[in-house]
């Protein structure tokens, strides 16, 4: 599990890397009229590669479902930064239709997210886990959905192309796709605790593996 570790932390530091030198040389796009399809691929690739990773590989889903649900959960608390989409939208340089509902939907995720760490991360509240989870996910499908289809129901309105370029960019190629993964697995271990019992706050989950 150690070498896993160390290998996942490589992994995503050339991650972040790869996508700060991309948004460096402006690859996701230079002009509002570019296509989003480089930024799609950025955002999806990762996730495709984990649910393979996760399906195909014994071990590395062992030590997916052996990380903390607890810590997983308390890092979408840096998604209380989404209070950015909201002031961009007020001066103008978001879109409201993507915008807002993003911007709002990861301060709610950010702001709870050490409450949800600390008091529904454990097996005795494990429905209401999961239903936080897919709160926190929905919150990123409907955070990419309104960013595509801003420009096409309003090819004339504010672009969305401030999100193709540093810092903005970062979000949609490595945050989105991080924190859904984080979600992935936070939802994968919950299926499997036993249902009725607590643990202790503290107290590591350990989630029984195949």
């Amino acid at each position: 599990m150690t070498n896993y570790a160390k290998l996942i932390a490589v992994l995503i530091a050339v991650w972040f890397a790869s996508v700060f030198t991309a948004s460096t040389l402006r690859l996701f796009g230079r002009h509002p009229g570019d296509s989003p399809l480089p930024l799609g691929i950025a955002a999806l690739a990762p996730i495709v590669l984990f649910l393979l990773w996760f399906a195909l590989s014994t071990g590395f889903r062992q030590f997916a479902m052996s990380v903390d649900a607890r810590t997983l959960t308390a890092m979408q608390s840096w998604r209380i930064v989404g209070f950015v989409f909201v002031v961009l939208a007020v001066f103008g340089l978001l879109p409201g239709m993507f915008a807002q509902p993003a911007g709002w939907g990861d301060m709610f995720v950010g702001a709870t997210a050490l409450w949800a760490a600390r008091r529904l991360a454990n097996p005795g509240h494990r429905n209401g886990f999961i239903v936080w989870q897919l709160l926190g996910v929905a919150d990123l499908v409907t955070a990419v959905a309104t960013g595509t289809l801003a420009g096409l129901l309003n090819p004339h309105g504010i672009p969305t192309s401030a999100m193709t370029v540093l810092p903005l960019s970062m979000i949609p190629a490595f945050g989105v796709p991080l924190f859904l993964i984080f979600h992935i697995i936070c939802i994968a271990q919950a299926r499997r605790w036993p249902a009725g019992q607590n643990t202790a706050l503290g107290e590591p989950l350990r989630s029984p593996v195949a």
